[in-house]
Protein backbone atom coordinates (compact mmCIF):
# COMPACT_ATOMS: atom_id res chain seq x y z
CA UNK A 1 0.00 0.00 0.00
CA UNK A 2 1.36 3.44 -0.94
CA UNK A 3 2.01 5.83 1.87
CA UNK A 4 -0.38 8.71 2.34
CA UNK A 5 1.45 12.02 2.39
CA UNK A 6 0.13 14.43 5.02
CA UNK A 7 1.26 18.04 5.49
CA UNK A 8 0.98 20.31 8.54
CA UNK A 9 1.95 23.95 8.07
CA UNK A 10 2.81 26.12 11.06
CA UNK A 11 1.09 24.53 14.06
CA UNK A 12 1.33 24.58 17.84
CA UNK A 13 3.74 22.22 19.59
CA UNK A 14 0.90 19.76 20.29
CA UNK A 15 0.83 18.90 16.57
CA UNK A 16 3.62 16.49 17.58
CA UNK A 17 0.90 14.37 19.20
CA UNK A 18 -1.53 14.72 16.28
CA UNK A 19 1.14 13.45 13.90
CA UNK A 20 1.85 10.40 16.04
CA UNK A 21 -1.85 9.66 16.45
CA UNK A 22 -2.23 9.65 12.67
CA UNK A 23 0.92 7.58 12.22
CA UNK A 24 -0.19 4.98 14.77
CA UNK A 25 -3.67 4.63 13.30
CA UNK A 26 -5.88 1.63 14.03
CA UNK A 27 -6.17 0.64 10.35
CA UNK A 28 -2.42 0.26 9.88
CA UNK A 29 -2.47 2.76 6.99
CA UNK A 30 1.12 3.85 6.23
CA UNK A 31 1.63 7.61 6.26
CA UNK A 32 4.49 10.01 5.63
CA UNK A 33 4.16 13.26 7.52
CA UNK A 34 5.56 16.57 6.28
CA UNK A 35 5.64 19.74 8.35
CA UNK A 36 6.95 23.29 8.05
CA UNK A 37 7.57 26.07 10.55
CA UNK A 38 9.73 29.22 10.52
CA UNK A 39 11.80 27.64 13.32
CA UNK A 40 13.32 24.36 12.11
CA UNK A 41 13.82 23.35 15.77
CA UNK A 42 10.18 23.88 16.72
CA UNK A 43 8.69 21.04 18.74
CA UNK A 44 5.87 20.39 16.29
CA UNK A 45 8.39 19.30 13.66
CA UNK A 46 9.65 16.48 15.87
CA UNK A 47 6.63 14.41 14.88
CA UNK A 48 7.28 14.79 11.15
CA UNK A 49 9.15 12.45 8.82
CA UNK A 50 10.13 15.39 6.63
CA UNK A 51 10.54 18.86 8.15
CA UNK A 52 11.24 22.19 6.51
CA UNK A 53 11.22 25.91 7.15
CA UNK A 54 8.49 28.16 5.87
CA UNK A 55 8.74 31.85 5.01
CA UNK A 56 7.02 34.67 6.89
CA UNK A 57 4.43 35.47 4.23
CA UNK A 58 0.75 36.43 4.24
CA UNK A 59 -2.22 36.31 1.89
CA UNK A 60 -1.91 34.79 -1.55
CA UNK A 61 1.88 34.64 -1.33
CA UNK A 62 1.65 32.31 1.66
CA UNK A 63 -1.04 30.22 -0.01
CA UNK A 64 1.16 29.89 -3.09
CA UNK A 65 4.02 28.65 -0.88
CA UNK A 66 1.72 25.94 0.53
CA UNK A 67 0.45 24.98 -2.91
CA UNK A 68 4.01 24.67 -4.23
CA UNK A 69 5.01 22.59 -1.19
CA UNK A 70 2.04 20.26 -1.70
CA UNK A 71 2.77 19.91 -5.41
CA UNK A 72 6.49 19.16 -4.94
CA UNK A 73 5.85 16.58 -2.23
CA UNK A 74 2.70 15.01 -3.72
CA UNK A 75 0.69 15.80 -0.59
CA UNK A 76 -2.59 13.91 -0.27
CA UNK A 77 -3.94 15.69 2.84
CA UNK A 78 -3.12 19.22 4.02
CA UNK A 79 -4.03 20.09 7.65
CA UNK A 80 -3.63 23.87 7.98
CA UNK A 81 -3.65 26.14 11.01
CA UNK A 82 -1.77 29.34 10.10
CA UNK A 83 -3.67 31.58 7.64
CA UNK A 84 -6.57 29.14 7.54
CA UNK A 85 -8.97 31.72 6.10
CA UNK A 86 -6.62 32.59 3.22
CA UNK A 87 -6.15 28.90 2.48
CA UNK A 88 -9.91 28.29 2.51
CA UNK A 89 -10.40 31.26 0.19
CA UNK A 90 -8.06 29.69 -2.37
CA UNK A 91 -8.83 26.03 -1.70
CA UNK A 92 -9.49 25.46 -5.43
CA UNK A 93 -5.73 25.83 -6.00
CA UNK A 94 -5.21 22.71 -3.87
CA UNK A 95 -8.10 20.91 -5.56
CA UNK A 96 -6.34 21.49 -8.88
CA UNK A 97 -3.24 19.56 -7.77
CA UNK A 98 -5.16 16.74 -6.05
CA UNK A 99 -4.51 17.79 -2.44
CA UNK A 100 -7.44 17.53 -0.03
CA UNK A 101 -7.51 20.29 2.59
CA UNK A 102 -9.00 19.73 6.05
CA UNK A 103 -10.69 23.11 6.24
CA UNK A 104 -14.21 24.51 6.37
CA UNK A 105 -15.11 25.63 2.85
CA UNK A 106 -17.99 27.86 3.94
CA UNK A 107 -16.07 31.14 3.79
CA UNK A 108 -18.83 33.27 5.32
CA UNK A 109 -19.12 30.86 8.25
CA UNK A 110 -15.35 30.60 8.72
CA UNK A 111 -14.97 34.38 8.71
CA UNK A 112 -17.82 34.73 11.21
CA UNK A 113 -16.45 32.07 13.57
CA UNK A 114 -13.07 33.79 13.66
CA UNK A 115 -14.67 37.05 14.85
CA UNK A 116 -16.20 36.36 18.26
CA UNK A 117 -18.48 39.39 18.13
CA UNK A 118 -19.99 38.41 14.79
CA UNK A 119 -20.30 34.79 15.86
CA UNK A 120 -22.05 35.61 19.13
CA UNK A 121 -24.63 37.62 17.20
CA UNK A 122 -25.08 34.73 14.79
CA UNK A 123 -25.59 32.29 17.67
CA UNK A 124 -28.05 34.66 19.30
CA UNK A 125 -30.14 34.57 16.13
CA UNK A 126 -30.10 30.76 15.91
CA UNK A 127 -30.90 30.23 19.59
CA UNK A 128 -29.00 26.91 19.64
CA UNK A 129 -27.12 27.73 22.86
CA UNK A 130 -26.78 30.43 25.50
CA UNK A 131 -24.24 33.22 25.11
CA UNK A 132 -22.87 35.48 27.87
CA UNK A 133 -23.98 39.09 28.23
CA UNK A 134 -21.52 41.12 26.18
CA UNK A 135 -20.76 44.30 24.23
CA UNK A 136 -18.32 44.87 21.38
CA UNK A 137 -16.39 48.14 21.75
CA UNK A 138 -13.65 50.02 19.92
CA UNK A 139 -13.31 53.27 21.93
CA UNK A 140 -12.58 54.01 25.57
CA UNK A 141 -15.99 55.60 26.12
CA UNK A 142 -17.75 52.56 24.66
CA UNK A 143 -15.61 50.44 26.99
CA UNK A 144 -16.72 52.49 30.00
CA UNK A 145 -20.39 52.29 29.04
CA UNK A 146 -20.22 48.52 28.49
CA UNK A 147 -18.43 47.99 31.79
CA UNK A 148 -20.91 50.08 33.75
CA UNK A 149 -23.90 48.34 32.17
CA UNK A 150 -22.57 44.85 32.94
CA UNK A 151 -21.73 45.82 36.53
CA UNK A 152 -25.23 47.25 36.95
CA UNK A 153 -26.57 43.83 35.88
CA UNK A 154 -24.59 42.21 38.69
CA UNK A 155 -21.73 40.79 36.64
CA UNK A 156 -18.03 40.67 37.26
CA UNK A 157 -16.49 41.80 33.98
CA UNK A 158 -13.76 40.55 31.66
CA UNK A 159 -12.68 41.45 28.15
CA UNK A 160 -10.72 40.05 25.23
CA UNK A 161 -10.12 40.84 21.54
CA UNK A 162 -12.81 39.59 19.17
CA UNK A 163 -10.13 38.09 16.93
CA UNK A 164 -7.55 36.08 18.87
CA UNK A 165 -6.48 32.53 19.73
CA UNK A 166 -6.43 30.91 23.14
CA UNK A 167 -6.12 33.32 26.06
CA UNK A 168 -4.27 36.07 24.23
CA UNK A 169 -5.52 39.49 25.35
CA UNK A 170 -7.91 38.09 27.99
CA UNK A 171 -8.21 40.25 31.13
CA UNK A 172 -10.40 40.18 34.24
CA UNK A 173 -11.40 43.53 35.75
CA UNK A 174 -10.66 43.51 39.47
CA UNK A 175 -10.70 46.85 41.29
CA UNK A 176 -9.59 45.38 44.63
CA UNK A 177 -6.24 44.04 43.48
CA UNK A 178 -2.95 45.24 44.96
CA UNK A 179 -0.39 46.23 42.31
CA UNK A 180 2.39 46.09 44.93
CA UNK A 181 1.52 42.52 45.92
CA UNK A 182 1.34 41.53 42.27
CA UNK A 183 4.77 43.05 41.65
CA UNK A 184 6.22 40.46 44.04
CA UNK A 185 3.93 37.62 42.95
CA UNK A 186 2.85 35.77 39.86
CA UNK A 187 1.91 37.61 36.70
CA UNK A 188 -1.89 37.66 36.49
CA UNK A 189 -4.56 38.39 33.91
CA UNK A 190 -6.26 40.87 36.26
CA UNK A 191 -6.43 44.61 35.74
CA UNK A 192 -8.41 47.44 37.33
CA UNK A 193 -11.03 49.31 35.34
CA UNK A 194 -9.08 52.56 35.66
CA UNK A 195 -5.87 50.96 34.34
CA UNK A 196 -7.69 49.43 31.40
CA UNK A 197 -9.62 52.64 30.64
CA UNK A 198 -6.49 54.80 30.86
CA UNK A 199 -4.64 52.54 28.43
CA UNK A 200 -7.53 52.37 25.97
CA UNK A 201 -8.11 56.13 26.17
CA UNK A 202 -4.53 56.74 24.97
CA UNK A 203 -5.75 56.14 21.39
CA UNK A 204 -8.81 57.34 19.48
CA UNK A 205 -9.90 53.79 18.69
CA UNK A 206 -8.57 50.24 18.94
CA UNK A 207 -9.33 46.80 17.45
CA UNK A 208 -12.68 45.44 18.63
CA UNK A 209 -12.81 44.20 22.20
CA UNK A 210 -15.54 42.00 23.60
CA UNK A 211 -16.50 43.22 27.09
CA UNK A 212 -18.50 40.47 28.76
CA UNK A 213 -19.69 38.84 31.96
CA UNK A 214 -17.11 36.69 33.72
CA UNK A 215 -18.37 33.12 33.95
CA UNK A 216 -17.51 31.38 37.22
CA UNK A 217 -18.24 27.68 36.68
CA UNK A 218 -16.46 24.75 35.06
CA UNK A 219 -15.06 25.38 31.58
CA UNK A 220 -15.51 22.56 29.07
CA UNK A 221 -13.75 22.03 25.79
CA UNK A 222 -15.90 19.81 23.56
CA UNK A 223 -13.76 18.11 20.92
CA UNK A 224 -15.87 17.18 17.92
CA UNK A 225 -15.40 15.02 14.83
CA UNK A 226 -17.55 15.37 11.72
CA UNK A 227 -17.44 13.89 8.26
CA UNK A 228 -16.64 15.89 5.13
CA UNK A 229 -20.27 17.10 4.97
CA UNK A 230 -20.36 18.19 8.60
CA UNK A 231 -22.38 15.30 10.06
CA UNK A 232 -21.33 14.79 13.69
CA UNK A 233 -19.51 11.51 14.39
CA UNK A 234 -18.13 12.07 17.90
CA UNK A 235 -18.08 14.61 20.73
CA UNK A 236 -16.03 14.42 23.93
CA UNK A 237 -16.50 17.07 26.66
CA UNK A 238 -13.26 17.68 28.57
CA UNK A 239 -12.47 19.89 31.57
CA UNK A 240 -9.68 20.64 33.98
CA UNK A 241 -9.98 18.60 37.18
CA UNK A 242 -7.28 20.20 39.34
CA UNK A 243 -3.58 20.60 38.64
CA UNK A 244 -2.64 18.60 35.57
CA UNK A 245 -5.71 16.40 35.72
CA UNK A 246 -8.17 16.41 32.83
CA UNK A 247 -11.56 14.71 32.92
CA UNK A 248 -13.43 13.52 29.83
CA UNK A 249 -17.02 12.96 30.89
CA UNK A 250 -20.48 12.41 29.46
CA UNK A 251 -22.50 15.61 29.90
CA UNK A 252 -25.78 15.13 27.99
CA UNK A 253 -26.55 18.84 27.62
CA UNK A 254 -23.06 19.52 26.22
CA UNK A 255 -23.29 16.57 23.83
CA UNK A 256 -26.67 17.92 22.69
CA UNK A 257 -25.10 21.35 22.10
CA UNK A 258 -22.44 19.67 19.94
CA UNK A 259 -25.21 18.02 17.92
CA UNK A 260 -27.02 21.33 17.41
CA UNK A 261 -23.81 23.11 16.39
CA UNK A 262 -23.07 20.38 13.83
CA UNK A 263 -26.61 20.45 12.45
CA UNK A 264 -26.61 24.26 12.21
CA UNK A 265 -23.12 25.00 10.88
CA UNK A 266 -21.95 21.74 9.24
CA UNK A 267 -18.30 22.30 10.17
CA UNK A 268 -16.31 19.40 8.64
CA UNK A 269 -13.61 17.21 10.19
CA UNK A 270 -12.27 18.42 13.56
CA UNK A 271 -13.68 21.35 15.51
CA UNK A 272 -13.88 22.42 19.13
CA UNK A 273 -16.58 24.14 21.18
CA UNK A 274 -15.60 25.95 24.37
CA UNK A 275 -18.35 26.40 26.95
CA UNK A 276 -18.31 27.66 30.52
CA UNK A 277 -20.98 27.29 33.18
CA UNK A 278 -22.57 30.13 35.12
CA UNK A 279 -25.46 29.56 37.48
CA UNK A 280 -25.77 26.01 36.21
CA UNK A 281 -26.12 27.15 32.59
CA UNK A 282 -23.43 26.38 29.97
CA UNK A 283 -22.60 29.48 27.93
CA UNK A 284 -20.55 29.75 24.75
CA UNK A 285 -16.98 31.05 24.86
CA UNK A 286 -15.91 30.27 21.29
CA UNK A 287 -15.70 27.69 18.53
CA UNK A 288 -12.42 26.73 16.88
CA UNK A 289 -12.86 25.26 13.36
CA UNK A 290 -9.76 23.08 13.80
CA UNK A 291 -8.14 20.61 16.19
CA UNK A 292 -7.91 22.04 19.71
CA UNK A 293 -4.75 22.37 21.73
CA UNK A 294 -5.89 19.58 24.07
CA UNK A 295 -7.26 17.19 21.46
CA UNK A 296 -4.56 14.60 22.15
CA UNK A 297 -5.93 14.33 25.70
CA UNK A 298 -9.45 13.71 24.39
CA UNK A 299 -8.04 10.92 22.23
CA UNK A 300 -7.44 8.99 25.45
CA UNK A 301 -11.19 8.38 25.34
CA UNK A 302 -10.39 5.85 22.61
CA UNK A 303 -11.37 8.07 19.67
CA UNK A 304 -8.50 8.91 17.31
CA UNK A 305 -9.81 12.31 16.22
CA UNK A 306 -6.94 13.36 13.90
CA UNK A 307 -6.74 10.06 12.02
CA UNK A 308 -10.50 9.66 11.63
CA UNK A 309 -10.68 13.14 10.09
CA UNK A 310 -7.98 12.14 7.60
CA UNK A 311 -9.78 8.88 6.86
CA UNK A 312 -13.02 10.74 6.23
CA UNK A 313 -11.31 13.25 3.93
CA UNK A 314 -9.89 10.37 1.89
CA UNK A 315 -13.39 8.96 1.41
CA UNK A 316 -13.15 6.18 3.98
CA UNK A 317 -16.20 5.14 5.95
CA UNK A 318 -16.11 6.44 9.51
CA UNK A 319 -18.82 5.28 11.88
CA UNK A 320 -20.16 7.41 14.75
CA UNK A 321 -17.93 6.87 17.76
CA UNK A 322 -18.54 7.17 21.48
CA UNK A 323 -16.57 6.56 24.64
CA UNK A 324 -17.70 4.00 27.19
CA UNK A 325 -17.20 5.94 30.42
CA UNK A 326 -15.57 8.92 32.02
CA UNK A 327 -11.78 9.11 31.67
CA UNK A 328 -9.44 10.90 34.09
CA UNK A 329 -6.09 11.72 32.46
CA UNK A 330 -2.92 13.70 32.96
CA UNK A 331 0.50 14.18 31.34
CA UNK A 332 4.20 14.24 32.17
CA UNK A 333 7.12 15.77 30.31
CA UNK A 334 9.04 13.45 28.00
CA UNK A 335 12.64 14.38 27.17
CA UNK A 336 13.53 14.04 23.48
CA UNK A 337 16.70 14.37 21.45
CA UNK A 338 15.86 16.97 18.80
CA UNK A 339 15.99 15.64 15.25
CA UNK A 340 15.41 17.08 11.81
CA UNK A 341 14.32 14.60 9.15
CA UNK A 342 15.64 11.74 11.25
CA UNK A 343 19.01 13.34 12.05
CA UNK A 344 20.04 14.68 15.46
CA UNK A 345 20.25 18.45 15.68
CA UNK A 346 23.73 19.53 16.76
CA UNK A 347 24.39 23.26 16.80
CA UNK A 348 26.52 25.78 18.64
CA UNK A 349 23.96 28.52 18.20
CA UNK A 350 21.64 29.37 21.12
Amino acid sequence: MNKINIYFNRWFSVAFHYMNLIRNNEDGIPVQIFATHPDIRHMSLQGADVAGTEPELEGIEYVQFCVDFCRRNEIDIFIPRLHMLDIALHVSMFDAIGTKVLVCRDLDLLETIMDKGKFYENVRQTGIMTIPDYHVVSTAEQFRAAYEELVAEGHQVCFKPTETEGGLGFRIINNSRSPLQELFGHVTSQISFEEAYRTLASVDSFPNLMVMELLDGYEYSIDCLADAKGALLAAVPRRKAGGRLRLMEHIPELEEIASRVAETYRIPFNFNIQMKYSGGVPKLLEINPRMSGGLHISCLSGINFPYLAVKSALGGEVQPAGFAGNVLASHVEQPLIMRINGESVITDSP
